[in-house]
């Protein structure tokens, strides 16, 4: 077998794990390209990183190469996948951009792939025609926990991967990723036919900014109050969360009809949230009756705690972290996305409105958004309609 030559650009819970499940693997080489210092100090004193299984076993591996080098951790590589959070992809694509080799096909990836990545990507790296941009719909597995260089905890896994490529890419291409990303990931990986069944997905966006509206927006239970212990995202999600959930997944689908039917694309596998979980953890939901008790038993989604930090002068107690990629990602590259989408086709979603609004204020304001390069004509554009 052929040596497969991965890089992997971002030091974060998914890429610890990610790196550790891979280097499992016969005849693969892994790079990480991060620019945390202590993953860094951490492989050089030979230190193995080690993923914690959900059965309490344990895997360890040694990397090939951690560097902050973006020349020396994707010069030769056959697939580079991108972790980083979204508001960070432009920068890591610029950073990899010179060093990526020309003479045989580059994929690179984003997992997950929401927020518009196939757009960034084509923007970001022009004439490049051995780039192949892909992304994968979600995470493979849920991971937190997360001890840099040393230890990351694997939470439950997908049943079924979905990554789909950029409209432009050939189907030969396609084959040859689907061909690599099998290797990588085992016999579940499905190819979608176009990129925005990956960008229409309900996901983080909606999931983790409707949780924290429910729990400190205007009407929430801790409105302008701390709390006194850090909380689980979903095991202790308040009802409130999960009604603007529900409405705000709503929204998304109507979306999803509408782009359906005024581009012809067939968007039948972008389901409702609800689906979208029960399908991907199964039996390891114990009550599947209503999103509240799907997030509230659902066995992956244990000891996830929310982002947050300690109050500010000396309170004592815990406030959610404006910094955060609940802010920083889900809503400036997520739920602006979608509302901009909206806009086009001149669809109303109040409930996603409400929520962007009061984020976007929380957060005192945007710095960058995914409409930095959501190509400003489309739908009307080639290559978005393809």
């Amino acid at each position: 077998m052929n040596l497969l030559k991965v890089a992997i650009c971002g030091g974060g819970r998914t890429g610890h794990l990610n790196a550790i499940l891979f280097k499992q693997l016969p005849d693969v080489q892994v790079s990480l390209h991060t620019h945390n210092q202590e993953v860094i100090e951490q492989h050089a004193r030979q230190t193995p990183m080690q993923a914690l299984l959900p059965d309490g076993s344990t895997l360890s591996a040694r990397l090939d190469r951690v560097t902050s080098d973006a020349r020396a951790a994707v010069e030769d590589a056959d697939i580079v996948i991108i972790t980083v959070p979204a508001h960070a992809r432009s920068q890591t694509l610029k950073d990899i951009a010179p060093h990526l080799t020309t003479s045989k096909p580059v994929f690179i990836g984003a997992i997950p792939g929401f927020c518009g990545f196939d757009w960034l990507a084509e923007a970001t790296l022009p004439d490049r025609p051995n780039v192949v941009i892909w992304g994968m719909k979600d995470v493979p597995h849920t991971a937190f926990e997360l001890t840099p260089g040393r230890s990351i905890k694997m939470g439950g896994g997908k049943s079924q991967l979905y990554v789909a490529t950029h409209a432009r890419e050939p189907q030969t291409a396609r084959r040859q990723l689907e061909k690599t990303l099998t290797r990588l990931y085992g016999p579940c990986v499905t190819m979608l036919d176009h990129f925005l069944e990956i960008t229409l997905t309900p996901g983080n966006p909606i999931m983790h900014s409707s949780v924290i509206y429910g729990l400190i927006g205007p009407y929430g239970q801790w409105h302008r109050k701390i709390f006194p212990q850090r909380m689980c995202w979903w095991t202790e999600c308040p009802e409130l969360g999960a009604y603007f959930l529900e409405r705000m997944d709503q929204e998304s689908q109507q979306l999803c009809a509408v782009i359906s039917q005024r581009l012809g694309i067939d968007l039948s596998s972008v389901k409702s949230l609800k689906q979208e979980i029960v399908e991907a953890y199964g039996e390891q939901i114990r009550d599947q009756s209503s999103m509240l008790s799907i997030l509230r038993t659902n066995q992956a989604y244990n000891d996830i705690l929310a982002p947050m930090v300690p109050a500010a002068d000396n309170r004592a107690g815990y406030v959610i972290e404006r910094e955060s990629r609940a802010f920083n990602e889900d809503v400036a590259y997520g739920l602006v996305l979608l509302v901009e989408m909206a806009k086009r086709f001149d669809l109303k979603v109040p409930y996603i409105e409400e929520v962007l609004q009061w984020s976007v204020a929380y957060m005192d304001g945007l710095r960058g958004s995914a409409l930095d390069y959501f190509p400003r004509q489309w739908p009307h554009t080639t290559s978005a309609a393809a």
